[in-house]
């Protein structure tokens, strides 16, 4: 293990090849664009997939047509352009996120409105969801435009209650579930919930285009608007007509054709995760003073569970944990002593050193310390997302809190759970988490 360090969590190819075999044809046939017999096959696969995967009874989900694109990032944006939102809107979103949910909020002009978590799942609170909207009409007189949950590290939201809410309010609801890729509510996979459904292809998702992503859109018309959107929004002439504003989002022949040899590792990559997760229960159940966080335990029959369909089904994308805040840790004294200078977890392009070894809002001395161990014995792991309304470029935006999505920042860590995680690898970290408890 000395020489070998364990990534939080990095794709894994086919082991056939396949996305070899479907680069190549891109490189044989000069697809080498956006667009091409790739990206609408690997389309195909995907609707196939969020339609058709492990349904039982109590679904009918309706036929949805998904988009390729650049990056999750870009789905949401033209997500949020289809839902009609434009300056001076304003949009809930979930705050314990990563801030691609909320960045593209503020690209259009409007504000993003936070809304805290609820204990079970970490992920939105509809109960607070639903107090905002109260108050944000009585305050503005306005309607907000659109919800976006966010299946935080792959567990799925209270998707049900979340849809009433919306429904009564008028709202769409844009499913953030670029962490949840495969994850289930009751059978159905998530993000053909809501108006839209976001999907994420990052090179440390569930399964990987290099980059990526996809917008997941509930009929034909919607499907061809953000095609528009997607490609500069150019009119069918014989030039260049634009009568909007497009983008230039769509996926390349290139990376779609990785992301077609992923489709068919996809059910291995969720099983290997769920697997993961399980060992990390049983290795550290035992351990006082760290918690794993694991999906409710529901089914859809109470009568009869060990025949129900569960009603969560995390493809448990991130493991996390959670230590006691009077959990000892060896270095913990020694914690925020150090100004960070270069980057942290992976972070990639230019950064600015940090200022101050601290902040108003991060991880409790024993989870840094924690950090450190772990990173010193060569195993990735990382603090759980800061919340946004906890973020400086989000001072002043308007939230809805209960101290829950900040409690779990102080105290909440991410392990890896990645494809190349073996059952040794597993063992290792959580030895390693022991020796480091005093």
């Amino acid at each position: 293990m000395a020489n070998k360090r364990i990534y939080l969590c990095l794709a894994h190819m086919s082991e056939a090849g396949l996305e070899q075999k479907y680069i190549k044809e891109a490189f044989d046939t000069n697809w080498v664009v956006p667009l091409g017999p790739n990206v609408n096959a690997f389309e195909k696969d995907l609707e196939e997939f969020v339609c058709h995967t492990g349904l039982s009874d109590l679904t009918d989900i309706p036929a949805k047509r998904v988009v390729a694109l650049a990056s999750g990032t870009s789905a949401v944006h033209l997500a949020l352009i289809a839902c009609g939102v434009g300056p001076g809107d304003e949009v809930l979103v979930q705050s314990f996120t990563f801030c691609a949910s909320s960045h593209p909020i503020t690209y259009l002009g409007a504000t993003p409105v936070f809304v805290d978590s609820e204990c079970d799942t970490w992920n939105m609170d509809p109960e607070l969801l639903e107090e905002a909207i109260k108050d944000r009409i009585a305050k503005t007189g306005k309607t907000p435009k659109a919800i976006v949950p966010v299946a935080l590290y792959g567990m799925p939201y209270q998707i049900e209650r979340i849809m009433e809410i919306a429904d009564k309010y008028e709202i769409p609801v844009i499913e953030d579930a670029a962490e949840g890729f495969g994850s289930k509510y009751k059978g159905q996979v998530l993000g053909t919930f809501g108006q839209y459904g976001v999907l994420s292809f990052n090179g440390n998702k569930m399964i990987t285009t290099s980059g990526g992503g996809a917008l997941i859109t509930p009929d034909e018309d919607s499907w061809r608007e953000i095609m528009m959107y997607a490609t500069q929004y150019r009119e069918s002439y014989p030039y260049y007509q634009h009568e909007k504003i497009g983008y230039n989002y769509r996926m390349s022949n290139i990376c779609a054709g990785i992301g077609r040899g992923q489709m068919t590792v996809a059910n291995d990559h969720i099983a290997h995760h769920k697997h993961v997760q399980k060992l990390y229960e049983e290795l550290l159940a035992d351990v006082k003073g760290v918690t794993v966080h694991c999906q409710p335990q529901t089914h859809t029959d109470l009568s009869d569970p060990t025949d129900g369909v569960p009603v969560y089904d995390s493809n448990y994308w991130l493991c996390t944990i959670t230590l006691d805040p009077d959990l000892k840790v060896k270095g913990q004294e020694d914690a925020y002593k150090t100004i960070v200078k270069g980057a942290v977890g992976g972070a990639a392009g230019v950064i600015h050193a940090a200022s101050s070894a601290v902040t108003d809002c991060q991880p409790n001395d024993n989870v840094e310390a924690m950090r450190v161990a772990l990173d010193q014995a060569g195993i990735e792991a990382r603090p759980v997302w800061k919340p946004m309304h906890k973020q400086p470029v989000y001072q002043g935006a308007p939230a809805y809190v209960n101290g829950v999505s900040e409690a779990i920042f102080k105290i909440g860590m991410c392990l890896p759970s990645g494809p190349y995680v073996s059952d040794e690898d597993v063992r290792f970290i959580v030895k390693t988490i022991k020796e480091n408890i005093i």
